[in-house]
């Protein structure tokens, strides 16, 4: 994901005028606008399938390192049936992220293999591959023009996954916000189709850092979609290495 919870830092420093920025170029500041050692926050998910049934969820979500060399885990908290579920992404610069689930009730974890990361994780209607960060090297951009979001003026930009990135996706489209570079949308196409959408609400400064407070990914294909709202934010908290290995991840909470 396009940091998906991690929205642009206003950091020091005057950005290249606009005019002059290429894509490359605004993705590049956008990313580094999100640079923080550190992340954790408590989500709470509403699950909306295509007859409207709401179904709730809530996860811990804690991230160590920034961008390609990031490493997280996502564990669940509700409802019981999947209380301690949990996802540990180690992600990589030049290929796409080592995954792995620990599912307590049978007391096992799997590697998540690629052909396997274009599925539903578990229930909500992000991917596997939407749950890994995704770096500015890893993409080719181009500009595809200038366009309104919600009333603030964005570039659209079009990324292709380069030869070195597994990916389900055949192409994004970003649309960032001028004034601060923040995401207001994502859109991913399998081929010709697009398929999820994501779209970014609720801006907010926390800790100097633009954040999305809710998001809503929507799967085009299935007609659901799963509202996401962050609560108990932090960056730059201490974290341990060892909180994001396999053996961390089968400790029950």
């Amino acid at each position: 994901m396009w940091r998906m919870v991690a929205i642009p830092l206003l950091a020091a420093g005057v950005a290249a005028p606009a005019a002059a920025q290429s894509a490359r170029e605004i993705m590049q500041e956008a990313q580094r606008r999100t640079e923080a050692s550190s992340q954790r926050y408590e989500g709470l998910l509403q699950v909306i399938d295509a007859r409207g049934k709401v179904t709730d969820k809530r996860w811990e979500y804690t991230r160590l390192g920034s961008h390609g060399a990031s490493k997280s885990v996502l564990r669940f908290t509700a409802p019981a049936e999947v209380k301690g579920v949990a996802l540990l992404v180690l992600n990589h610069p030049d290929r796409a992220s080592d995954q792995w689930m620990w599912t307590p009730a049978i007391a096992r974890d799997r590697r998540i293999a690629l052909q396997d990361r274009s599925t539903r994780f578990f229930g909500t209607d992000f991917s596997f591959e939407d749950l890994e960060e995704r770096d500015v090297d890893q993409y080719d951009f181009s500009l595809a023009g200038e366009e309104s979001m919600d009333g603030v003026a964005c570039w659209r930009i079009e990324a292709k996954p380069k030869q070195t990135k597994t990916s389900q996706y055949t192409r994004s489209r970003l649309w960032v916000r001028k004034d601060n570079y923040a995401y207001a949308q994502i859109e991913n196409d399998i081929k010709a189709d697009v398929v999820r959408r994501l779209k970014y609400s609720q801006l907010e400064q926390v800790q100097g850092i633009w954040t999305a407070r809710l998001l809503e990914m929507t799967d085009l294909r299935r007609n659901s979609r799963t509202i996401l709202k962050l609560e108990k934010l932090q960056y730059n908290q201490p974290m341990k290495d060892e909180d994001f290995t396999l053996q961390s991840l089968r400790r029950e909470r």
